[in-house]
């Protein structure tokens, strides 16, 4: 199973594209500022290519580590991953047709943007919601900082678990 370096670029681009909006001062971005205590003339400082560059690179890194965690099929040649390398060529042909078989049968079960949005939903609360919280809490920032951002990070998840998982 090879990965999809389009569907990662595109859940990428999402990332960002639903930063756009999210952030945007009529949607949550004046909330955001008021609640970080931050203002306009401090994000005029801010060097926009580097900002973007980076939260380019780190969304690809997000939506690469995610493609696993979404395609169910991705942990199947680990679970034969020794047999398929040894050097034992009977069971090593075994094993490459007992993998064919299963995906020609089970290839594409759950590769939906349904699912794959799903596993996103899934993630963001048990993953970012902990993380965002506890380092919010010890800044002491408050339930409505830990809310925007969570909120954020739960459509994108959503959007980027649905796109990796859908594009075969």
């Amino acid at each position: 199973m090879d990965l999809n370096f389009k569907a990662i670029i595109a859940a990428a681009l999402a990332n960002i594209f639903v930063g756009f909006i999210w952030y945007n001062p009529k949607v949550m971005g004046s909330i955001w500022m008021r609640v970080a205590k931050l203002n306009q003339a401090e994000m005029k400082n801010v060097n926009m290519p580097v900002l973007f560059g980076t939260s380019f690179l780190f969304a690809f890194m997000l939506a690469f580590a995610m493609t696993p965690l979404v395609i169910h099929q991705f942990h199947i040649p680990s679970i034969i991953m020794n047999e398929i390398s040894g050097s034992d060529e009977a069971v090593k042909a075994a094993a490459q047709a007992d993998m064919a078989t299963f995906f020609t049968k089970y290839g594409n079960n759950f590769r939906t943007f349904k699912h794959g949005a799903f596993h996103g939903l899934i993630y963001s609360i048990f993953l970012i919601l902990p993380v965002v919280g506890m380092n919010s809490l010890y800044e002491n920032r408050g339930w409505k900082y830990i809310g925007i951002h969570v909120g954020y990070w739960a459509i994108s998840f959503m959007l980027m678990g649905g796109i990796v998982c859908a594009w075969q």
